[in-house]
């Protein structure tokens, strides 16, 4: 038996979700500014008193690996590290993008395909393309959409498009085999993802994992001070 305490703080949702051998016990969300920093540990302690348990019994801690927000990644992240770290036991990273697929799959037909998408900035998304089975058929990357964009995919059969992006990708790309779904992202899928990955014994390195931001974060430098940033 294991229980799996998970984190999804890569988007401006805050996610807890508990999970005793893949099985949702319990999950709360916020999306409000903040909530990252100021409401994380409180989530966690009302998860669990929902279920009656304590951090002792947590055999596994899951957290979403990005790509996302700096910020909110670098939080989870950190929380679960500190997490794992304290109790000795294992971290697993899950894909942001790969767990919004997960979300997906449900309203996906066999044949289909699965684009997960984050809003970037602009027309830019951070996109990864799955089959149904969550097995990767174009790598994660950043991307400029267009009109003609995936259309080498689009000619072929259904393309579900999920993530926080679709709304302006839909503005864009008009095609009778675009299936846009509104599936907001949630530590339930990244709590079930996490389950395939401890029965594999697929776990993070404490010492070395670092949250995947896809793009290196900079900092602003301050125009009346070069000194600082």
């Amino acid at each position: 038996m294991a229980i799996i305490l998970s984190f999804e703080t890569s988007t401006p949702i805050c996610s807890i979700a508990l999970h005793r051998d893949g099985i949702m016990l319990a999950e709360k969300s916020l999306d409000l500014p903040g909530a990252h920093s100021e409401k994380l540990m409180g989530m966690i302690d009302s998860v669990l008193d929902e279920c009656m348990l304590s951090i002792e019994d947590i055999h596994v801690v899951a957290v979403s690996e990005g790509p996302g927000s700096y910020t909110g990644l670098r939080i989870g992240v950190s929380a679960a590290k500190g997490l794992a770290f304290a109790r000795d036991i294992p971290l697993i990273a899950i894909s942001t993008l790969k767990a919004l697929a997960c979300g997906a799959k449900p309203h996906v037909e066999e044949a289909g395909l699965i684009i997960a998408m984050l809003d970037a900035r602009r027309m830019e998304v951070y996109r990864e393309v799955f089959d149904y089975d969550l097995n990767t058929i174009s790598e994660l990357d950043s991307e400029i959409i267009d009109e003609k964009s995936y259309s080498t995919f689009l000619e072929k059969g259904k393309v579900y498009f999920v993530g926080d992006a679709i709304q302006k990708v839909s503005e864009v790309i008009n095609h009778p085999n675009a299936v846009f779904l509104d599936v907001s992202i949630s530590a339930n899928y990244v709590g079930v993802l996490a389950h395939e990955k401890f029965q594999k014994e697929e776990f993070a390195d404490l010492a070395y994992f670092v949250p995947n931001y896809l793009k290196e974060f900079k900092a602003l430098q301050s125009k009346k001070n070069p000194l600082l940033i």
